[in-house]
């Protein structure tokens, strides 16, 4: 089931096309991560879908709704992460989400109930009582997080969670949206650390410069630009490679020598490896082997050639 849809959405300000045609169909249950250079379009593509900012032309879509698709009904069915943190610093945990219940209509006992439930969720119980001005950035992180799921959103839209903070903190907020998702929620989660996305997104789109360059599973990406191959062969005697032996293989690209070790890089598919290897052990004994395997990153340089941009969103 389609759970939210962009329709050839055009958005400028005023002669900058911050939107560009842009079709995007978000699937109930999954995990789309939105990548792109700062100043793609990424956050005026949140905005648009929330209903938060006009669009110039195209149609949004959400929850099967077309005709009132941003109606009070629909965007109570929606949550909202935003990478500035929304807290309240004098406001303790629980007086945090208590007031973010309220704003989403939650009330009496079922309010209680779903406060207590979001805390839990993201591991800050023990700390209900505190300010979060005492909060580690990691902790504010998660409170923020929370703040967006006491009504239990449908869709979960998450702008950078984990920016700023420390491999721990962030492990944590990662772990806490794969929990989401295996709960129903929909999630589209935009970041600027590529294995983030590689590691939690079912579905990847990449947008640069007001488009959608590509989308797909993170496997189908890396399939579609993967045109070569790289091994890496440690030897224990260097000094009898038999370079051009391996130079002259079916397949293979180039070969590097760099001390002990030597890189091949040879065309996908090749299936060089066995043969490589055969004609190390006769001359120079193998001691390791590496096989460098393409990222998402590697597919995000490829579209793009870039890896961040500088500007802000919608400029």
């Amino acid at each position: 089931m389609t759970i939210a849809s962009m329709q050839g959405i055009v958005k400028r300000y005023g002669s900058a096309l911050a939107l560009d045609y842009v079709d995007l169909n978000i699937q109930e249950g999954e995990i789309v991560g939105l990548l792109g250079p700062n100043g793609a379009g990424k956050t005026t593509l949140i905005h648009t879908l929330l209903g938060m900012i006009p669009f110039d032309k195209g149609s949004v879509q959400l929850f099967g709704s077309t005709k009132k698709p941003f109606s009070n009904e629909n965007k109570q069915k929606m949550g909202l992460v935003t990478q500035e943190l929304t807290v309240f610093e004098d406001l303790t945990a629980k007086e945090n989400l208590d007031f973010f219940a309220g704003v989403y209509g939650l009330k009496g006992e079922k309010r209680k109930q779903r406060v207590k439930e979001a805390l839990d969720f993201v591991g800050l119980s023990s700390n209900a009582g505190k300010l979060p001005k005492k909060f580690s950035g990691g902790m504010k992180r998660r409170l923020n997080i929370a703040c967006a799921l006491t009504h239990r959103p449908k869709l979960l839209i998450m702008d950078e969670p984990t920016v700023g903070i420390d491999p721990q903190s962030r492990n944590h907020i990662l772990e806490t949206v794969k929990k989401l998702k295996e709960q129903g929620t929909t999630i589209l989660y935009t970041t600027h650390y590529m294995e983030e996305a590689q590691n939690i997104a079912s579905r990847v789109v990449i947008v640069d410069q007001g488009q959608i360059i590509t989308e797909g599973t993170v496997n189908d990406l890396i399939a579609n630009i993967q045109h070569e191959e790289k091994i890496n062969i440690e030897v224990s005697d260097p000094t009898s490679l038999p370079t051009e032996r391996l130079e002259g293989l079916e397949g293979v690209r180039q070969v590097h020598v760099d001390g002990s070790s030597v890189q091949i890089i040879s065309n996908v598919g090749s299936g060089i490896l066995d043969r490589a290897l055969s004609i190390v052990k006769e001359t120079s004994g193998v001691v390791g082997i590496q096989a460098e395997k393409p990222t998402l990153e590697d597919v995000f340089l490829t579209l793009t050639g870039k890896q961040l941009r500088d500007g802000q969103e919608g400029e």
